[in-house]
């Protein structure tokens, strides 16, 4: 019964039918990946792309942790012996944490309080004639009858004093009271920073909030993040503070009915109440709100920028020699061969003076040449744009290719457990200059080896839950895996590990089996490795390409559980499936309504259609080198107006970063992306992308460029 409440509830949230939900629960209750229903199953889920499966999927986990709290309370009450039916129909119907914790926060047992010390001392009864505000209560003479020095109340103001403390807990626990101050907060509330004295130095960098108001309402992300990490580092007093005056005029309209003597005490109470408990309750409600809200955004843009790197154009199966370049230790050479194998390593001074100039140009000919060598590739950190102007002086064939690479998070890769795995006779220079090289050829796979936490995208990503951010990366780096399908005699480990169905124990399964039997023949045979099951199979087939192999089809992302399907088009039209798969003609005229089953709608026969006309396409756009202007390859010779090419590196909430080539990217702020307003920065820009920037300002000191997107009008005679 809750699960169909539940998937209602998903339907209506969502604007989708419900019984499209409940199918899609199902399937992924049955441990049906987020692709998989995405690509394979749009007959059962309506169509439903990765985004709304996903949502599915994540609005159920809510809701089902909801109902175990749900039930932990309810169990709580009935132990007290406080559940009744009005009580329990309350809870039933709670749709949030939030509203569930408001019914539950009379009940939940709780340190010793003013209000219970009031209670152990007979001070109720005085504080319920109180709270009916008679404007005829004689207050002292009612609160004199409660003077009693054996439980501790001595006078009638200590009288008066317990009852307020017993109404001040009713107000903080009234539900509405609750629900209006949490929306007042929301609305009204301003967050206020200080700076701590003595740390100015220290903390420079947060010098802008040193003295600091924003509303909560319009507070962006990366500022509330920035304001919360300055508290947590010691140079800020981080405050969120309402309006005194509006909150306690909300309280006097839910609470005062009149303005005698009894009124006044609850007048004083409601004050208590608001300075003493609500105010910081709602305080710390409030910067748990606002930082989901702040950890959602920067996670929404962290992992736009790591699907962007993922996806990034791929050089291709080619030939390349990558260097990871230095000044004093030299510039590591490593040569690939069309696979990503290592096949030699070296090391060249080409920054040392003339003789080592001509030296290390003697032995990169040779080694383009010996290696036939199609694409050279340089990472883009210290000494990577000197090694670049250093190639460029050489006598290299005018078709080679020489690319800098974002080398971000190369040195973790190779100090860590995957490449001591795969190099363990290498040392970290060495694996660093291959992953730079295999970067150029398969961003995708080679980026998939690393945390995407260190691949240098994203906005405060060290700061937002880390649990939320780890579940969304992982499903991007899975949607981008998927997307672009796994041709499995040739991934590694790690790469295997993201395909639908698999993860890490089937992934080393799969290399051991290639490794100890050789390359697979054809989707079938990955039947026969150890614990790749009959749901495995189901889940990853689509996804795992094997090229040349005994079926045509398995290098396309059709299923081979449709492969009848396309064999019957095929025999209708008097040909083989790899005659068809060779004909646009034949192709175009096959009529899909002729296929349609109960099983096999006109989506899926559609996706059939285009893999039949590219199988196994690669979804990523045609790799194009990025070429930085020769002439600046320092911050120093940086010049305001000067224009050059650069190439995204991180898209935040307040702009873009953008590398020109000078080893510090440089800021278009959101206002100077484009000379229109910007609201989201995505819109216009995305990581990897080409762009002309403008530089407005260079600080040397501080290492700071700031660049413009915006077109310099033409003049007009």
């Amino acid at each position: 019964m809750k699960s169909e409440l539940h998937e209602r509830a998903i339907a209506s949230e969502l604007s989708i039918a419900a019984k499209q939900v409940t199918a899609t629960v199902e399937l992924l209750d049955d441990g049906a990946t987020v692709p998989f229903l995405a690509r394979y199953r749009k007959e059962v889920t309506g169509g439903f792309d990765e985004v709304v499966i996903t949502s599915i999927r994540d609005r159920v986990a809510q809701l089902r942790e909801l109902d175990k709290r749900r039930a932990a309370i309810l169990s709580s009450l009935e132990e007290q012996g406080k559940l009744t039916d009005v009580l329990q129909g309350q809870i039933d119907a709670a749709l949030t944490m939030t509203e569930l914790e408001d019914l539950y926060l009379p009940y939940r047992p709780k340190r010793r309080t003013k209000a219970m010390i009031a209670r152990e001392r007979g001070l109720e009864p005085l504080a319920q004639g109180l709270w009916e505000q008679d404007p005829q209560m004689d207050v002292m003479a009612e609160a004199e009858k409660h003077v009693n020095v054996e439980k501790g109340v001595e006078t009638v103001e200590q009288a008066l004093a317990g009852a307020r403390d017993i109404m001040a807990e009713w107000i903080n626990e009234d539900q509405q009271a609750r629900a209006s101050m949490r929306a007042l907060y929301m609305e009204q509330g301003v967050f206020k920073t200080t700076g701590i004295r003595g740390k100015d130095v220290e903390g420079s960098k947060y010098r802008d909030y040193a003295e600091w108001e924003e509303p909560v309402a319009t507070a962006p992300s990366h500022r509330v993040l920035a304001m919360r990490r300055g508290e947590q580092e010691g140079f800020l007093l981080f405050r969120i503070i309402v309006p005194e005056q509006a909150a306690l005029g909300l309280l006097q309209r839910l609470f005062l009915k009149g303005t005698g003597p009894a009124s006044a005490q609850v007048t004083i109470a409601i004050q208590d109440c608001f300075t003493r408990l609500l105010s910081l309750s709602m305080e710390t409600e409030t910067r748990v709100q606002t930082k989901t809200k702040a950890d959602q955004t920067a996670i929404d843009v962290f992992a736009q920028n790591v699907q962007q790197l993922l996806m990034a154009s791929p050089l291709g199966q080619k030939a390349v020699l990558a260097i990871d370049p230095g000044f004093r230790t030299g510039c590591k050479v490593v040569c690939l061969d069309r696979q990503g194998t290592l096949k030699h390593t070296d090391l060249i001074y080409p920054h040392q003076g003339p003789g080592g100039v001509a030296k290390a140009g003697d032995l990169i000919q040779g080694l383009v040449t010996k290696f036939q060598i199609e694409a050279i590739a340089i990472g883009n950190g210290t000494a990577g744009r000197e090694t670049e102007t250093f190639l460029r002086t050489l006598n290299l064939p005018g078709s080679l290719p020489v690319v800098m690479v974002n080398e971000s998070g190369a040195s973790i890769y190779s100090a860590s457990a995957v490449a001591r795995e795969e190099f363990p006779d290498q040392d970290i220079t060495v694996r660093g200059a291959v992953s730079i090289g295999r970067r150029l050829m398969d961003p995708l796979a080679e980026l998939v080896k690393i945390d995407p936490k260190a691949i240098g995208v994203g906005q405060y990503q060290h700061d937002v839950d880390q649990g939320i951010l780890k579940q969304r990366l992982q499903d991007v780096v899975i949607s981008c895996v998927n997307r672009v399908g796994v041709d499995v005699n040739m991934a590694s480990p790690q790469l295997l590990t993201a395909v639908s169905g698999v993860g890490p124990q089937l992934a080393t399964n799969i290399v051991t089996y290639r490794w100890e039997n050789g390359p697979f023949k054809s989707r079938t045979a990955l039947k026969q490795v150890p614990r790749l099951g009959a749901k495995a199979f189901e889940q990853a087939a689509g996804f795992l390409r094997i090229t040349a192999g005994e079926h045509p089809l398995d290098a396309s992302a059709v299923h081979p559980e449709r492969y009848a399907v396309v064999k019957t088009m095929a025999k209708d039209l008097g040909c083989t499936v790899k005659e068809l798969m060779e004909d646009p003609a034949r192709q175009q005229s096959i009529d899909l309504n002729r296929y349609i089953t109960e099983e096999v709608g006109k989506p899926t026969l559609t996706d059939i259609l285009s893999e039949l006309a590219k199988p196994g396409r690669d979804p990523r756009q045609q790799f194009e080198a990025v070429k930085f202007d020769e002439d600046v390859q320092s911050i120093e010779q940086v010049t305001s107006g000067m224009v050059l090419t650069g190439v995204v590196t991180n898209v935040t909430a307040f702009g873009a970063f953008v590398d020109i080539g000078v080893h510090q990217d440089g800021l278009v702020h959101i206002s100077q992306l484009a000379n229109r307003y910007i609201s989201d920065p995505n819109t216009v820009v995305q990581v990897n992308q080409q762009v002309k920037v403008t530089v407005l300002e260079v600080d040397i000191p501080r290492k700071r460029i700031s660049l413009s997107m915006k077109a310099v009008p033409t003049e007009t005679a």
